[in-house]
């Protein structure tokens, strides 16, 4: 409510350009709106987390600064209210639709992102993440988050435009051990779950920070690279997750793939410096896709699908996982003309 600031259900209508609202009397909505909010010049914020205690919101500001503040039931039924409405606001600029909805569908990480620094604001005592007390088949955790809250706050603070994007973003953040799953609900789908599907956008799984993520990571010795073999067009560039060789865990990596000389680097996104960890020349290589019925000796743990290898020319091999399909055919067809 605009003058007492209390919350009554209404029952919404969305027309091309308003949004009407009815008040509900017997279980029916009244014949006349009760009120309307005109949806040219409006800018929407969804996830909104200025209440606390209210995850399931959408604020709408109108062009003449007026706040409306409107709770759903479900993340689902928000975030499909949040769409439509965007798109009702940007109804007369057909561009600028088929661009929100090819950045919902996106998945495109920030290019120097630091998991670092997205700790360090997840920590901030007055601007990050809320933790709280939860419950789950009796037993107590202490300060920790839901899956869901930890992905609407990496929207709510820009660091992925999509939920796909902040699911990817949360893994890596638990790939490298900044928080850690606790609760049945979440444990179970790092043990049982495809790689992709170890973290949970959901409100049943909880989360909290591992303690290492209070800790500097040990520096260990820069791997030195020649000047030359940094010096090639980038042809493509992406997280992908690989397999280690030496303890065979699987970690989030940026490939960056360059032609003239021909190279594949990898680099670790929880280091500052744009620093390649890894990486070796692509003439001579093999690379291929390894289909989804049988899991090569060379691969250990729980790894399903959308797997490639890459042979290079002294038989060392490199297992690497992409998000989808697609995206494995994608990286297999600009590797290959450069072997």
């Amino acid at each position: 409510g605009h003058i007492v600031r209390n919350w009554k259900v209404r029952w919404f209508v969305l027309l091309q350009d308003k949004l009407l609202y009815y008040k509900i009397e017997g279980g029916k909505k009244e014949p006349s709106p009760k009120g309307r909010i005109l949806l040219d010049g409006c800018t929407i914020t969804c996830p909104c987390l200025e209440y606390e205690n209210r995850p399931l919101l959408i604020k709408l500001k109108t062009k003449t600064n007026t706040d409306y503040f409107l709770e759903c039931c479900s993340r689902e039924e928000r975030d499909s209210w949040a769409l439509d409405i965007t798109g009702a606001i940007h109804a007369g600029h057909p561009v600028q639709v088929q661009e929100l909805h090819r950045m919902k569908n996106s998945f495109k990480l920030l290019e120097n992102i630091s998991l670092h620094h997205i700790v360090e604001r997840m920590c901030d005592s007055s601007t990050g993440i809320k933790l709280t007390r939860n419950l789950e088949q009796g037993n107590r955790y202490k300060e920790t988050f839901t899956g869901s809250a930890l992905v609407d706050w990496l929207i709510s603070n820009s660091f992925a435009v999509s939920r796909f994007e902040a699911v990817t973003l949360a893994s890596m953040l638990m790939e490298e051990n900044f928080i850690k799953p606790v609760g049945a609900r979440s444990t179970e789908a790092t043990r049982y779950s495809d790689l992709s599907e170890q973290f949970l956008d959901d409100s049943t799984a909880l989360y909290m920070f591992a303690e290492s993520s209070k800790k500097n990571i040990s520096s260990k010795e820069e791997l030195q690279f020649n000047i030359s073999e940094l010096s090639g067009t980038i042809v493509k560039q992406g997280f992908l997750v690989k397999q280690g060789h030496k303890r065979k865990n699987w970690k989030v990596r940026r490939f960056v793939l360059r032609a003239d000389p021909a190279f594949l680097h990898y680099y670790d996104p929880t280091k500052e410096e744009n620093r390649p960890v890894g990486g070796f020349s692509l003439r001579g290589c093999l690379v291929s896709a390894l289909e989804d019925n049988g899991v090569p000796a060379g691969v250990k743990g729980n790894v399903q699908g959308n797997l490639f290898k890459i042979i290079t020319k002294n038989d060392i091999h490199y297992y690497i996982q992409a998000s989808s399909k697609a995206e494995r055919a994608q990286w297999i067809e600009a590797i290959k003309p450069l072997t």
